[in-house]
């Protein structure tokens, strides 16, 4: 059965699950004039906003930078399921109304990411670690949906980039993209952002984490999460832009 109908079902018997986590920066720039706000009310009222609306999901983890695991923070996804294979997601860097969009993440199933090549497959991660460990939660939905979810996310591999450094205190996006990768075993997530997310959640990862051990653990694909055998791949700054004239 498709995880969203048993969420529509599920929707009765369960709170939204968010609102409860501040942005890391305030933006620069000066406040909004009455004029905007207006601007933005009528913006609301007339016009359509359909891609917008089709981000239906919503998913808590955590992420660091390929390259340098001990630059970690939380992630906050929304989102969209195109098919049975593919998944989109906007990142942002809290769940209230001055949240900042950090970046975007393309999750695909295995039967996708077997068709990359070697070289692409080493830009992506698996999902296993963050669904069995309970560190991956989709906050406010029934269990039995969430475990639904879960069920299928296992065994995806996500390919993550963060626009927006906002854990590093930026207050605007400067900089270069950068590739973000997930956690695959105990002991490299702190325990300390763990913490903070569950209470503010009001969840337990020990708890949930033993109620996925049934869960099937995937056979992991060699090339996802390359930086584990020491390939590492990240964007930089360049002036040579063949990169955008030529397919890669």
């Amino acid at each position: 059965m498709c995880f969203f109908a048993v969420l529509f079902s599920g929707l009765m018997l369960s709170s939204c699950g968010g609102k409860n986590t501040e942005s890391n920066v305030k933006v620069s720039g000066e406040a909004k004039t009455g004029k905007d706000k207006l601007l933005s009310i009528g913006a609301d009222l007339l016009q359509d906003k359909t891609p917008l609306k089709q981000f239906n999901a919503y998913l808590d983890g955590f992420h660091f930078y390929n390259g340098n695991i001990d630059a970690q923070m939380e992630a906050h996804h929304y989102v969209q399921q195109l098919n049975e294979d593919f998944y989109q997601a906007v990142i942002f860097d809290g769940n209230k109304k001055d949240a900042k969009l950090m970046g975007v993440e393309y999750i695909i199933t295995e039967k996708l990411f077997k068709t990359l090549s070697q070289e692409e497959k080493k830009l992506w991660h698996s999902h296993h670690y963050e669904v069995k460990s309970g560190t991956l939660i989709a906050p406010g939905i029934p269990d039995r949906v969430e475990r639904e979810l879960m069920e299928k996310l296992v065994s995806t591999y996500g390919k993550t980039i963060h626009t927006w450094h906002t854990d590093q205190q930026r207050s605007l996006p400067i900089g270069s993209p950068m590739i973000m990768m997930g956690f695959t075993k105990d002991g490299q997530l702190y325990p300390k952002l763990l913490l903070e997310r569950d209470k503010r959640f009001n969840v337990s990862t020990s708890r949930i984490k033993k109620n996925r051990e049934n869960i099937p653990m995937p056979k992991v694909d060699p090339m996802a999460n390359a930086w584990e055998n020491g390939h590492l791949r990240q964007f930089i700054i360049t002036n040579k832009v063949d990169s955008s004239m030529h397919k890669h």
